[in-house]
């Protein structure tokens, strides 16, 4: 399944897009689709719909975040190699971890607004993965009966605040806007393997980044695994997984970053596509 939630912001409905990909209205089977409908027996009941009883949506919606209700949103640094080398950093031994802010949170095709003063924002495909079913402690093994499903996120980050001001990555990852993340959630079952998925960026229809998540260095279990082992995830929390080469920080000889006027359009094989426009910082 592909669920959504669509409309203006804050208030959106519960919807799916169906084979044909229409967009349907779930809105008279739940009230909005939250990690309670990640539950085996919520999916079940979701799954049991005839998607061609359930309404058909007019026109084209604004899409939000596919689910409300989202706890932890993790993140994965450097989880390319290829990306590490045009970074100029180390190949991790273990998983780089930090957050991103809830309040990062937005739509896939919401605007993206610069933080005051930014000189250096840059872009970032990533694979999401959203957690279905509480874990602590699991291993690689039986990592991903844990997950509810997979999403496309824009890392949006702002490099002088991650790296040139000290402490932790945190504080360039998780500015407002920075977290678009949709347009929908695709359940695990229709994503047979996630270590093979393609994936691109375009900022102004200029292809920047190209890559597949083969070529992670930790895969998605892993990273599941590695990261019970240090807090519990819960249904409801995002992990994104890190990004391919071709991050405006990366181009030669000078790197490219964000301006207001830019669009990014960005996508992953099955898990659909977003496009924000890049605008100024406003209060």
């Amino acid at each position: 399944m592909k669920l959504v939630r669509y409309g203006a912001k804050g208030k959106e409905k519960p919807g799916l897009i169906d084979k044909e990909g229409k967009l349907r209205d779930l809105s008279k089977v739940v009230k909005d689709i939250t990690p309670e409908q990640f539950t085996t027996a919520g999916m079940a009941a979701l799954k049991k719909l005839d998607t061609n009883k359930l309404p058909l949506v007019k026109g084209k919606p604004r899409f939000g975040v596919p689910f409300s209700g989202v706890g932890k949103f993790l993140a994965i640094g450097l989880n390319y190699s290829d990306h590490a080398e045009e970074a100029g950093m180390a190949i991790p031994k273990e998983p780089i971890m930090f957050f991103k802010a809830d309040t990062s949170l937005t739509g896939p095709n919401d605007k993206v607004m610069l933080p005051q003063g930014s000189k250096k924002s840059d872009w970032e495909v990533e694979l999401g993965i959203v957690i279905g079913k509480k874990a602590r402690y699991v291993t690689k093994k039986d990592a991903l009966k844990h997950v509810a499903g997979y999403c496309v996120v824009n890392d949006v980050s702002e490099r002088e605040y991650q790296l040139e001001r000290g402490g932790t990555w945190d504080k360039g990852k998780g500015c407002d806007t920075f977290g678009p993340v949709g347009p929908w959630l695709v359940t695990s079952d229709e994503i047979k393997d996630p270590q093979n998925l393609d994936m691109w960026l375009d900022v102004n229809g200029k292809r920047f980044q190209t890559g597949n998540t083969k070529t992670m260095i930790f895969d998605a279990a892993t990273i599941i695994s590695y990261v019970s082992e240090f807090m519990t995830l819960m249904p409801g929390d995002i992990i994104t997984t890190g990004t391919p080469p071709g991050v405006g920080m990366g181009v030669k000889p000078k790197p490219r970053f964000l301006k207001a006027g830019d669009v990014m359009t960005l996508g992953i094989e099955g898990l659909g596509a977003q496009r924000q426009e890049v605008v100024a910082f406003k209060k």
